[in-house]
């Protein structure tokens, strides 16, 4: 239960144990008053339903109003006591006159404020309508700082969170107390809105549904398409590096094959100086053969000459 609940309540809790012994219509209608002037009462169910408050239907009816003026303060507004106080001068301008004959009893001024301040909680359940100039008429409070007064006040009493807008001339509740009763009769209104409510709820919640079921899709989407992305990517790495390990073996390869080459080359030219060489010597010795063999012949046919 709300903590200002559970005081307004504790307030009204002697009120409700002297309704026992208010016996009398005068007694309990005095007992109304009482109750209703007191400082932190704002509910007034418990005390509405008690056996001797709800004998005023039957009472006289200058005792009767008390009953309806109770009612009031359960969930009724200052608009609500202004159209009940003097239905019987509607040429008059409403205000609280003593001097008129009301079908209720006046308010003392601590039951004014009172009312008022429940009135605000009620006018709160629509906030678009909180400008200065719809409270004012709502309430009949005449003056700005009257109706500035009237909202500081039920702000510090915690009866709401709200902020004056000076320059707007607006209220912004953010939000209100739960210290007013229900309506006879509001209790079908109030589970067809909630039905509406509920229904709206289901509709949104299908709509979140199907966003999430839309980006759990889209995710899988696209982590698939990530995945995919990688593998293709790994491929495509892989066959580089395959292209550039062949690249690597066959310039292993050609260098391999080119280091053959020279060494052929090599060979080659060793063995073709070798025959350069060994030519030069065959012609070297065949011309100094034949030189030789010119200074032997005459040597020889020198010796032969004498051997015969």
């Amino acid at each position: 239960m709300d903590p200002l609940q559970t005081k307004a309540l504790n307030a009204l809790e002697p009120y409700i144990l002297l309704s026992k012994s208010a016996t009398s219509p005068r007694a309990a209608a005095d007992l109304v008053t009482q109750a209703t002037s007191a400082p932190n009462t704002y509910v007034f169910a418990e005390l509405l339903q008690t056996p001797n408050i709800q004998a005023l239907r039957t009472a006289p009816a200058e005792y009767a109003v008390y009953l309806t003026l109770l009612e009031i303060f359960c969930w009724g507004t200052w608009s609500d006591y202004i159209s009940s106080f003097m239905p019987r001068i509607p040429h008059l301008t409403p205000s609280i006159s003593k001097a008129a004959t009301p079908s209720l009893p006046p308010l003392t001024t601590p039951q004014s404020h009172k009312l008022r301040q429940l009135s605000l909680l009620s006018l709160s359940t629509t906030p678009t309508n909180l400008h200065y100039s719809y409270l004012q008429s709502a309430q009949q409070i005449p003056t700005i700082r009257a109706l500035e007064d009237l909202i500081i006040s039920s702000v510090y009493a915690g009866l709401l969170s709200a902020k004056l807008d000076t320059l707007a001339k607006r209220v912004d509740v953010s939000s209100v107390s739960p210290l007013r009763d229900l309506r006879p009769n509001s209790v079908p209104r109030m589970i067809a809105v909630l039905d509406e409510w509920d229904g709206r709820c289901v509709g949104v919640l299908e709509e979140i549904e199907d966003q999430v079921r839309d980006v759990r899709r889209n995710a899988a989407e696209r982590r698939k398409r990530r995945v995919d992305g990688e593998r293709a990517l790994e491929v495509a790495m892989g066959e580089e590096e395959g292209r550039e390990r062949e690249k690597e073996r066959e310039k292993e390869k050609g260098k391999a094959a080119g280091k053959r080459v020279a060494a052929d080359g090599e060979n080659v030219e060793a063995i073709d100086g070798q025959g350069v060489e060994e030519m030069e010597l065959d012609e070297g010795l065949g011309r100094g053969g034949a030189r030789n063999a010119k200074r032997g012949g005459g040597r020889f046919a020198g010796l032969g000459r004498r051997l015969g």
